[in-house]
């Protein structure tokens, strides 16, 4: 369980971005991590959820997203995949720069559960495969989620730390 203080305050709520490629399986991510915020305290309700045709598009969304104010953290899920081509490498990397980018000017945390796999193969075994590997990757990313929040409330002027 977390502690309270991570919980964010003041209206503010997490956004959750998923790409809509391969959706069946990103879709694991986003119910793993709801049902892991709801096990840490956080209600549904205070997570707005968005959809992005693919992963490429996902760091324009969050940019939006974390300008506005309102959201506390925005976790982002997607699968970008080896479709025969190296584009795949290119998408993966811009995307994954892009977020870091993103958070780091903002200072809103961008959790991020964009996969690349090596090797994917759109047949019943790797889609089985990658369906429950999304489930992890949500409950990971909650964890992660929960945790960058309490760090960064501890670091707001006038937060009590201990150990600090």
């Amino acid at each position: 369980m977390i502690n309270q203080s991570a919980t964010p305050r003041r209206g503010k709520r997490i956004a959750f971005v998923q790409s809509c490629w391969h959706k069946p399986i990103v879709d694991q991510c986003r119910r793993a991590f709801t049902a892991e915020m709801a096990r840490n305290g956080l209600a549904r309700r205070a997570i707005a959820f968005f959809e992005v045709p693919g992963a490429f598009e996902i760091p324009l969304l969050a940019k939006m997203l974390a300008k506005t104010g309102r959201y506390a953290a925005i976790v982002v899920s997607g699968l970008v995949v080896d479709g025969g081509i190296y584009r795949h490498e290119f998408v993966a990397q811009a995307v994954v720069d892009a977020l870091m980018r993103l958070q780091l000017e903002t200072e809103t945390p961008i959790i991020s559960a964009v996969l690349t796999p090596q090797r994917f193969h759109d047949h019943e075994e790797h889609r089985r495969f990658f369906r429950d590997h999304f489930l992890v990757k949500g409950k990971e990313a909650a964890l992660a989620c929960v945790m960058t929040m309490a760090n960064m409330q501890r670091l707001k002027p006038g937060a009590v730390t201990a150990g600090a």
